[in-house]
């Protein structure tokens, strides 16, 4: 199993996907003159713009909802991966792929805002919608929908669940099985629950969790900030192959602060824009811009904590080709102890400063890091089988995929860490490349969004979106949202 995945993670993590991320994000930017510096001002207001409705959630709730899938464990377990297979540099590139990728966010969000559409009273878009409808490439559609139900459904949440049975076996001693069986169990309880309890959770849960996160990181920053500058200085030095210690590990510390860095901030994989579609705006623009400052939020808060944390404790290590070049992903930790890459080393990093609270801490924030993520992770497989199913809808179909995910959890709980990555990256990748390709082809109606946008609020209105002025075809749900006669 562990031969295939890697041979299949081959293809499709090769340097062709990692050019095609940065370069997407680098044509975005220049497209949109640099949105993600703009509008900045503008991206903050809109957070807390539009109400929910029957049909849609609010600005706040699509935001929360987006950034339960991005804010997972790949901004501690990630991290700390990244920077122990890709040295200090890979957090330079994961700063870039934010940075670049926070066009791309744009671009895809709001195409799923402009090609959603309504079923069974609530709104459904993303990629496999706007690829249907704005290519109108239907086998294509169909194509996306199946790959994301089976990553979003079966790939990518028995990652998430390895992560917090790891973390909490390490702080708590409980056995990984329980563990996956409490949040199968949480799990189950909440999605049976509908689309609205997801949101009215997220709602909750996620600024806390993020909020309390870093601050307790900072104050770890904070007891050993006058190492901050030669921290500072050690990313960038590494990032560009100017440090010896790390001059071996150059090309990996592109390689994975890229991977880490979409896998973490979801900028053109694909998932994000089911739940920017969901959102009950008024112009599609506004939950654009919106879901550019998740990928802010993302990795230049949360993944730049975790990360300065390991540097600055110094809990963090290169992989040693002496050791574990067996494909075992135990690491020399520190030059002193053995710890798996990934949780652990977060929890040493806290430990270290904090002893007798960071691995209870991290445990615990794991857990809702991770949790919110599998319930994003849900909500984007059952928005594909809506997709799939819109002309034979039967709730059968949900349930089906709620129980799934329930043995996915228990199952990805007691599995090995290195496999559950290399499953999570496959899925990751998967969607990557269908929907980077999808939203380079379909660019031209979210430009015109953003132009639309600007040109409403410069004469001082509160921009309303109108398909047919910007002569764009099959967006019918817009002429009943903002009434609009056909």
């Amino acid at each position: 199993m562990e031969e295939i995945i890697g041979v299949l993670n081959g293809i499709v993590w090769s340097n062709a996907l990692i050019v095609l991320c940065l370069g997407t994000g680098l044509y975005f930017s220049i497209r949109t003159r640099f949105l993600q510096l703009r509008h900045i001002k503008e991206m903050f207001r809109l957070l807390f713009d539009g109400k929910s409705s029957e049909s849609g959630v609010s600005s706040f709730q699509a935001l929360a909802m987006s950034l339960a899938g991005r804010v997972g464990t790949g901004n501690i377990a990630g991290v700390a991966t990244a920077i122990a297979f890709g040295g200090p540099g890979a957090m330079f590139w994961m700063w870039m792929v934010a940075f670049l990728g926070a066009s791309t966010a744009f671009v895809e969000a709001t195409l799923a805002q402009i090609y959603k559409e309504k079923h069974l009273g609530q709104f459904r878009g993303g990629p496999a919608f706007y690829i249907e409808r704005g290519l109108g490439v239907k086998w294509f559609g169909i194509l996306f929908a199946v790959v994301s139900v089976i990553s979003a459904g079966l790939l990518l949440p028995g990652v998430q669940a390895n992560s917090v049975a790891d973390g909490i076996q390490n702080a708590f001693q409980l056995d990984t099985w329980v563990s996956g069986l409490i949040v199968a169990a949480i799990f189950g309880a909440i999605v049976f629950g509908g689309v609205k309890r997801i949101a009215k959770f997220t709602e909750f849960i996620v600024p806390i969790m993020a909020i309390g996160y870093i601050l307790i990181v900072l104050v770890i920053i904070a007891i050993d900030f006058d190492q901050l500058p030669g921290v500072v200085a050690l990313v960038f030095k590494s990032a560009f192959n100017m440090e010896a210690g790390f001059g071996a590990v150059f090309g990996l510390a592109i390689q994975w602060g890229v991977k880490r860095g979409i896998y973490s901030n979801e900028a053109g994989q694909g998932t994000a824009p089911h739940i920017a579609a969901a959102a009950n705006v008024s112009h599609p623009t506004k939950q654009g811009l919106v879901q550019s400052f998740s990928v802010y939020i993302d990795t230049l808060l949360v993944c730049s904590a975790t990360g300065f944390m390991l540097l600055i404790t110094g809990k963090y290590n290169v992989q040693n080709p002496a050791f574990g070049s067996n494909g075992a992903s135990e690491f020399l930790y520190n030059g002193a102890e053995n710890v798996s890459v990934g949780p652990g080393f977060t929890q040493s990093a806290m430990d270290s400063v904090l002893p007798g609270f960071g691995s209870y801490f991290v445990a615990i924030a794991l857990f809702f890091f991770a949790f919110t993520t599998i319930l994003a992770y849900y909500y984007i497989a059952e928005t594909n089988i809506s997709y799939l199913t819109r002309n034979f809808s039967s709730p059968i179909y949900n349930h089906v995929l709620k129980v799934v995910m329930m043995l996915v959890i228990m199952y990805g709980s007691i599995n090995q860490a290195k496999l559950a990555w290399d499953i999570g990256d496959l899925g990751v990748g998967l969607m990557a490349w269908f929907n980077i390709i999808a939203i380079i082809l379909l660019q031209k109606p979210a430009l015109l969004a953003l132009k639309d946008y600007e040109k409403q609020k410069k004469a001082g209105k509160d921009p309303v979106f109108n398909p047919l002025d910007i002569g764009v075809e099959n967006a019918h749900i817009w002429n009943s949202i903002n009434k609009h006669p056909e």
